[in-house]
């Protein structure tokens, strides 16, 4: 299972988890809750009402009810009264009280009527728990359920003490059946789970959004360690927390592990580079003790003449070489004619050309504006140039051809020389792989460094360009790719 979906699914486990909880404590809360406040409004109502039948209770006599008493009336038309009333947009339109009250020794004296309808007055309700409770000087209230299998039946009863001259004479209760209220739960309970889906599908969404900042923070760090491994030069990518510092650390870690490989491998290619000219050198140093002609002697201090020149130029080209591995971007970019840096390299090169009787044309010329230093693309230009003087037939004719297209501008150097095999294509470009030249007399090969190229491509992955190498019929087509600057 892939990073993203870990994590996901992980968040959205958790958020489940806890909003499930934190939903079933809410919806489980209701209904108690509603009671509580039932009950305490019950509380006043009786209280209320004890005191209003009062008067007739303490004026009835043994044995009798308050049928037709003050109290009795009352009652009788708070029942009868119309009610339409709008309540946060329920409507209510049925009045729910029940009251009945009790004399001294628990015997119903009036009753507002049963929901069927039915009366209790003259049963014994002594027994049940807000009359017992309440004439025994304590607060009394119960719930029944009229159906004993439905929960939703059941009728709250809070009973309150009838008191005439500090003696209790009756016991009072006030009832109302929970169904009455049971919309205002139902509301309830529906607007808690739809606030609860919504949190839920918010947490969801955050879940998303964080999950994909992490996932997207981590492939960008993956694919740099991609572009690493395969050798492309990039900075390490720009995170914060951890991941940034990893990225930081990894960054360091390359940066040291290609130094300490980079160090190894030029040692060895420098070894093997100064074997041959520091032995020519020896060897005609040697000779020179002897006494020689005068031709000789010319010719062998010649010989030493162009090793050291040799030795020098390999010091140099792995020198520019080095700084241009440890640059990690262009320090002082600009926009430029790339034509023009091809005509500065071109002037530089003239002297040899000259002496190898090459002609160099322009076969096409676009005008292309890059971004980027003009010194380093004179340097790159200047040795895919040089190798093609020293590739070229005496005599022979070098082609230029400079391409734009909307995105990119395209720089061919074509020579008519021997060419490369395929299986030495893909290595051009390497560090002292280099294939046998032509001499300036044309009758020994000799070898360069390699280095040369391997500039070029330093100088392509700075300038986010790259180094395209083909086999021509005959000779070898070398192009520099560039992307244009922005608005050229």
């Amino acid at each position: 299972m892939k990073l993203g979906l870990r994590l996901l699914l992980g968040f959205f486990v958790i958020t489940g988890i806890a909003a499930f909880f934190v939903l079933r404590v809410f919806v489980l809360e209701v209904r108690p809750s509603v009671r509580e406040v039932m009950e305490d409004m019950l509380v006043d109502t009786a209280n209320i009402l004890a005191e209003l039948a009062r008067d007739d209770l303490a004026r009835l006599e043994a044995g009798g009810t308050l049928d037709g008493s003050a109290f009795a009336r009352a009652v009788s038309d708070y029942a009868s009264r119309p009610v339409d009333a709008k309540i946060w947009g329920l409507s209510k339109q049925t009045l729910d009280y029940r009251v009945y009250l009790t004399d001294a020794s628990g015997r119903v004296v009036f009753d507002s009527g049963l929901a069927s309808g039915a009366s209790a007055i003259g049963q014994d309700y002594s027994r049940w728990r807000d009359v017992a409770l309440t004439l025994n000087g304590r607060y009394g209230a119960r719930a029944t359920r009229e159906v004993v299998a439905d929960e939703s039946s059941s009728v709250l009863y809070v009973a309150a003490p009838v008191v005439s001259a500090d003696r209790v004479i009756g016991v009072l209760t006030v009832a109302k059946p929970m169904r009455t209220v049971q919309m205002f739960v139902d509301r309830a309970e529906r607007k808690i789970l739809l606030q609860g889906l919504w949190l839920l599908g918010l947490s969801l969404g955050v879940g998303i959004l964080v999950t994909g900042w992490v996932v997207w923070s981590v492939r960008r760090l993956r694919r740099y360690a991609q572009q690493v491994q395969f050798g492309e030069r990039l900075d390490a990518p720009h995170l914060s927390g951890e991941l940034g510092e990893l990225a930081t650390a990894i960054e360091s870690m390359r940066d040291r592990l290609e130094g300490r490989e980079r160090l190894e491998q030029t040692v060895r290619a420098l070894t093997h580079e100064l074997k041959s000219p520091m032995a020519a050198i020896a060897g005609a140093a040697e000779l020179l003790q002897d006494d020689l002609p005068a031709a000789d002697r010319q010719s062998f201090a010649r010989q030493i003449q162009d090793q050291v020149q040799r030795q020098q130029s390999l010091v140099e080209r792995l020198l520019e070489l080095s700084k241009l591995e440890h640059r990690r971007s262009l320090e002082h970019a600009v926009a430029l004619d790339l034509g023009d840096c091809v005509e500065c390299a071109l002037l530089r090169a003239a002297g040899r050309a000259r002496q190898r009787e090459l002609t160099i044309v322009w076969v096409h010329r676009d005008a292309a504006v890059v971004q980027g230093e003009a010194e380093l693309l004179e340097l790159a230009f200047g040795n895919v140039l040089e190798n093609a003087i020293d590739f070229a037939p005496a005599a022979s004719c070098i082609e230029l051809r400079l391409d734009a297209t909307a995105t990119e501008a395209r720089l061919g150097v074509r020579d008519r020389g021997p060419g490369v095999e395929d299986f030495a294509l893909p290595r051009l470009g390497e560090r002292f792989f280099s294939t046998p030249r032509p001499a300036a007399s044309g009758e020994t090969l000799r070898k360069g460094s390699g280095l040369g190229l391997a500039i070029v491509r330093e100088v392509m992955a700075l300038h986010k360009g790259r180094l395209h190498i083909t086999r021509a019929d005959p000779g070898l087509r070398v192009e520099m790719v560039l992307p244009l600057a922005p608005h050229h």
